[in-house]
């Protein structure tokens, strides 16, 4: 069957990293909408907020006080899911391998990316957002460097939607004692791909996105940005290195600046999109540090971004989401073309 043709009928499409299924139902895309409407997130941030917790010389909600940074700033956070100070112990109850148990040591970083409260990525100057890429290499290998922390997860959690605790632009960085679920996921799933053809699964796929052109929302040199094949929320972009580079701390000078670029792009894009500050959940995928070599991890970025028709109706990932599988109306074709044909001029900085 022809993309044309099977764009216009129920069909489920294969995610290879996960090697899960995704329902897509494009005939659904014209029902009417009578269920909950989001408030639109308004974009009037000050460049200085005395009640933010993360504004430069504020105090934190755990009572430590900001220094005056100018560039970033990075602490450890207050309220850390993980803690390093952890013994290991596991524990199976009953002995049937059904309540089994064990804790996790790590250790969980904060990063604000300006002082300025109201600069998201969007409104950053491309060699800004290339200072904050080398906090993130700087911390990734220190973190990695760590003999218990096998692996480094980098994310944003932007707007309240997303359930962004505090407005001021920031991102996190999880350093865990084993690999989570996801990162092990595409583990398996990049491995097992080079075995069976001896390719690595990212750099094949990039190439056939190119080919076929459809989903391409924007690149560069060094990287690549679609809206993949398998996608489950409506605008979800999967941002892929153009070069075969395992994790954030391979990326040399030139990916570095081709990162801080394709950022820029891909979230102006998205705030573009329906004019507002645009919600969204991302993070960078990269090799474990487990002292493993994982010759088959290619660095990649994920962005879920939740909103669906317009800036106050969303995707909701209920009843059939829950209990089969995931399900998406708009095709990954047509999100796609709608931000490629998006200006990468934000639309406050318009005259």
């Amino acid at each position: 069957m022809e993309l044309q043709d099977i764009n216009k009928v129920p069909h489920r499409r294969f995610n290879p990293l996960t090697r899960e299924w995704v329902l897509v139902s494009p005939h659904r895309t014209q029902r009417p909408w009578q269920g909950q409407v989001e408030r639109a997130a308004v974009s009037s941030a000050p460049k200085y907020d005395p009640n933010c917790y993360l504004c430069p010389g504020n105090a934190r909600a755990g009572g430590a006080r900001n220094p005056p940074y100018s560039s970033t700033l990075v602490f450890t956070n207050d309220f850390a899911a993980l803690r390093p100070d952890i013994p290991h112990a596991r524990n199976d109850e009953g002995g049937r391998e059904l309540f089994i148990s064990e804790t996790e040591a790590g250790t969980c970083r904060v990063v604000c990316f300006s002082p300025r409260h109201d600069l998201t990525l969007s409104r950053m100057k491309v060699d800004d957002i290339a200072t904050v890429i080398d906090v993130w290499r700087r911390e990734c290998e220190e973190l990695g460097s760590l003999p218990y922390i096998s692996y480094v997860q980098v994310f944003e959690n932007r707007g309240e939607m997303m359930g962004c605790s505090n407005p001021h632009p920031h991102c996190q960085i999880w350093a865990n004692q084993t690999i989570p679920n996801e990162p092990r996921q595409e583990q398996d799933s990049q491995t097992a791909h080079a075995k069976k053809h001896d390719a690595c699964l990212l750099c094949s796929y990039a190439e056939l996105e190119r080919k076929a052109e459809v989903r391409i929302v924007c690149e560069n040199h060094f990287f690549l940005a679609v809206v993949p094949f398998w996608a489950v929320w409506p605008f979800e972009i999967l941002l892929i290195s153009e070069g075969h580079v395992r994790d954030l701390r391979s990326l040399d000078d030139g990916m570095r600046m081709g990162l801080a670029d394709i950022l820029k792009r891909i979230t102006t894009r998205y705030d573009n999109l329906f004019q507002i500050s645009f919600p969204y959940s991302m993070g960078f995928h990269q090799a474990p540090v487990d002292g493993e070599p994982h010759p088959d991890w290619h660095l990649h970025a994920h962005f879920y971004p939740p909103l669906l028709r317009s800036a106050t109706v969303r995707k909701f990932m209920v009843g059939y989401e829950m209990l089969a599988s995931p399900q998406r109306d708009i095709t990954p074709e047509l999100a796609a073309s709608r931000l490629r044909q998006t200006s990468e001029v934000h639309y406050l900085d318009r005259t």
